[in-house]
């Protein structure tokens, strides 16, 4: 059964990470450098109501592995669509068509990754394994499997073209067919049944009644708004430099993909030091270690270059796993220490749509108006590659500050004391 989730985590992530972090670049390619940021910021959109509402699907009308593979289905079906009309439509490629086939999949996909763990612990459940101390290593095989993807677009030569589009949805399509072979799921006909507001985590916004817990709800969207940024911008940037002579056959220009999936090797590692940090500076200290390892993320980048400077770009890399991971998971532990259990699932519905949701939708479209003003426009009148390049940076620098003043609004104004226990 162990092995049998390990495949299903390593194909899940393994459908995403064939296009997240190189998408971008194929988008700039084809002239649609100005709309990179609704590609990623309609991921956010998506996940404020479809997982909810697809859980609702597999709760009450059809068993949940089989959600599963209807999703993946029809998330594959429309990215390979949207990639037979790219390769069609060659560099005249028009948004809409593209962003509508993207689109679609993309709102089939996101549920997928709740549904995916629903699944895997019902199956863990029902072979009598301790989900808790079983799920995390199997979890881990899925960060693996985004990480191959990754690779096997950068080495195939794909992470400038529609291609990295149809290795996800001929991914997505092997996922469905393996999620029906995973353990039926029970459906709740006979229970008690939520109403729609209750399902969709409605129920939770009475939490902002708690002056704390609005306080950290909104530090979750603003900390969001960063989830996304290099997801979208990084390739596009280290890929960039290609436009000046010293850096054209640099590892980081040719393999930017593999330079970026240095951030999910330390996103795996960091996620075994959290019960430390946890345990030894308490929840607030930790998601201010996020947030000045945001900071660093996007400092790191404005000050690095894939030739002398590379060394800068790996240490961005290494500081993702702490921003990343110190803060979606020190803040799930947080809304589940500070709220009882009649509410609790919805909650951390809520601190979902607030980072990966709100957060992350406002992050993308927003800076992708400032990387326009700074590198596309110039760009597109003209600008060379070192004003291209030095555009860049100036908006990693703002970016940087952006994160660090909310990293200093957090520590003065979410009080929280920790006391060791």
């Amino acid at each position: 059964m162990k092995l049998r989730l390990i495949i299903l985590n390593f194909l899940e992530f393994a459908v995403w990470g064939a296009y997240l972090t190189s998408m971008g670049t194929y988008l700039a390619s084809v002239g649609l450098a100005q709309n990179i940021g609704w590609f990623y910021s309609v991921q956010g959109i998506v996940s404020i109501f479809m997982p909810a509402l697809m859980g609702i699907v597999a709760d009450r009308w059809i068993e949940g592995q089989k959600v599963l593979s209807l999703c993946h289905a029809l998330a594959g079906l429309f990215m390979i669509g949207a990639s037979a009309y790219a390769y069609q439509s060659g560099d005249a490629v028009s948004f809409v068509p593209l962003f509508s086939l993207y689109t679609l999949s993309v709102a089939f996909f996101m549920p997928t990754i709740a549904l995916g763990y629903s699944v895997a612990y019902a199956a863990l459940e029902g072979a009598g394994m301790d989900s808790v101390k079983d799920f995390p290593p199997i979890r881990v095989w899925g960060t693996v499997g985004f990480i191959v993807t990754m690779w096997v677009v950068d080495l195939c030569g794909l992470q400038a073209t529609p291609g990295q589009w149809m290795v996800s949805g001929a991914l997505s399509i092997i996922m469905a067919a393996y999620s029906l072979t995973m353990p039926r799921m029970r459906i709740k006909q006979g229970e008690t049944k939520k109403s729609l507001a209750e399902a969709l985590g409605l129920n939770a916004f009475k939490l902002f009644l708690n002056p704390r817990m609005a306080k950290f709800f909104i530090f979750a969207m603003l900390l969001g708004v960063c989830l996304q940024i290099t997801n979208g911008f990084a390739n596009p940037f280290i890929t960039s430099f290609g436009a000046i002579k010293e850096y054209q056959n640099t590892f980081g220009v040719q393999h930017a993909n593999i330079l970026i999936s240095l951030s999910q090797m330390s996103e795996t590692l960091c996620i075994l030091l959290i019960p430390f940090f946890l345990s030894r500076f308490g929840i607030k200290r930790v998601v201010l270690i996020a947030l000045l390892a945001w900071v660093l993320r996007f400092a790191f980048f404005g000050m690095g270059n894939p030739g002398s400077g590379v060394w800068l770009f790996v240490l961005s890399m290494i500081v993702y796993g702490v921003a990343f991971d110190f803060f979606n998971i020190s803040g799930s532990l947080f809304v589940n220490q500070e709220t009882d259990d009649t509410i609790r699932s919805s909650a951390q519905g809520l601190f979902m749509m607030m980072t990966n949701g709100l957060g992350a939708f406002i992050g993308t479209v927003v800076a992708q108006q400032v990387i326009n003003h700074y590198v596309f426009f110039p760009q597109a009148a003209g600008a060379t590659g070192p004003e291209v390049v030095a555009g860049w940076q100036t908006c990693w620098y703002i970016f940087a500050a952006y994160a660090l003043v909310v990293a200093i609004a957090f520590a003065i104004l979410f009080d929280y004391k920790y006391v060791k226990e």
